[in-house]
């Protein structure tokens, strides 16, 4: 099934890799393994992307991991002690999402000279 259609299957994952917190946890991971509040840090100290909550950071490591990028291992000890990693797969993604991501750093000052063109042009109309 292409990507293009609706309900195909590459359609949620392209979603989880491309989401905004997905595309930080992967890159985040690029830089090896993290905890859950080490990551959370990690993530909260980028520019102006602003905090993760728990709940969401939860969900976006289940999905990612769900998804075979991210494993989850669990240390039988107490208090628990959960570290994250990028699996082969991972690691693979998350190489492109940081590709993309250097790519509209770069190419940002050209897409925001084009967004203010669009608008002027618009302002017109």
């Amino acid at each position: 099934m292409p990507v293009s259609t609706p309900l195909c299957p590459q359609r949620l994952t392209i979603e989880h890799l491309t989401s905004r917190w997905g595309v930080l946890v992967l890159i985040r991971l690029l830089e090896g393994t993290h905890r859950f509040t080490e990551l959370r840090r990690a993530i909260a100290a980028m520019e102006s992307v602003g905090e993760v909550t728990e709940k969401m950071l939860g969900q976006t490591l289940h999905s990612l991991e769900r998804d075979g990028l991210v494993h989850r291992d669990a240390k039988p000890v107490v208090p628990p002690h959960v570290e994250y990693s990028l699996t082969d797969l991972g690691h693979e993604a998350a190489v492109q999402i940081r590709a993309l991501a250097r790519w509209t750093d770069e190419h940002r000052e050209r897409v925001e000279r084009a967004r203010r063109e669009y608008d002027a042009g618009r302002a017109g109309v």
